[in-house]
């Protein structure tokens, strides 16, 4: 019986899902309206060129060591800004959750100052910490800092309270209730939070690269913009997009790793 389960399986065509399905007729619509705007005069030269010629630029970009090196000063000031926004968003997330006086007297002012765009405090970053890589990371910090903050301590309020009552019960330290308590009980708002503030982080950092650098891929987007290059802009826009999805995905994939490894 079950290898003639096993046939039937096997001799019946494959069905594509309905979502896979959409999602690829979302890209070949996409594909075919860039094509057609490309090929059809109606913008002034190069504003939409083909896909060909950006896959062209691509090749270009990738095969030269400049990008790279680009890259990785860009790539260092989004981790040293998640390093700094996101440790500093963790703490205050972890004080804010765990007191009611402290969130009732300063939560408030997260939710106000966490939808400002970031980038008006870009010349104060510039006087504190020069035009050099340090505005930058400051920058990438501070846009961070809000969504890991806001997710933390909202996930600290999650936390089933016998689980608490445990910790305390077995006089567990502070730091032994956050590393055996309160940050395992966590992982789900601390992936989405780190997940947020990678976003937004990679957003305030090249939002202060295209105003004010000589260096990272900020940089290289607006030069080439100023110098209508517009295929090296979309090049540099599509590896971006490739990159920021993959880190994304790698965060996932780790967080998922952790939780398969985590003892039941």
């Amino acid at each position: 019986m079950a290898q003639a389960d096993a046939v039937i399986k096997k001799t019946r065509p494959a069905v594509l899902h309905p979502v896979t399905a959409l999602r690829i007729a979302i890209i070949v619509v996409a594909v075919v309206i860039w094509e057609a705007v490309s090929a059809s005069g109606l913008l002034f030269r190069d504003v939409v060129p083909s896909l060909l010629t950006i896959g062209r630029a691509v090749v270009e970009l990738l095969r030269s060591p400049n990008f790279y090196w680009n890259m990785g000063v860009t790539g260092g000031e989004i981790l040293g800004a998640l390093a700094i926004g996101g440790g500093a968003g963790l703490v205050v997330g972890l004080v804010l959750g765990g007191s009611r006086f402290f969130a009732r007297a300063y939560e408030p002012y997260l939710y106000y100052l966490g939808p400002t765009p970031k980038i008006i405090f870009f010349p104060i970053m510039i006087m504190w910490f020069g035009v050099g890589p340090g505005s930058k990371v400051a920058m990438g910090a501070l846009s961070c800092f809000f969504p890991i903050a806001l997710s933390i301590a909202a996930g600290m309020r999650q936390i089933d309270e016998v689980l608490i009552r445990v910790g305390r019960s077995f006089r567990a330290a502070t730091w032994q209730m956050v590393t055996k308590i309160y940050l395992p009980a966590m992982r789900q708002p601390i992936v989405n939070g780190l997940r947020l503030g990678f976003g937004v982080a990679i957003i305030g950092t090249l939002l202060a690269e295209t105003k004010l650098s000589n260096r990272g891929l900020g940089f290289l987007i607006i030069n080439s913009y100023s110098t209508f290059d517009m295929p090296r802009m979309y090049a540099l826009l599509t590896l971006l997009f490739i990159i920021a999805i993959g880190a994304n995905a790698l965060i996932g994939r780790l967080s998922g790793l952790h939780a398969n490894n985590q003892p039941r």
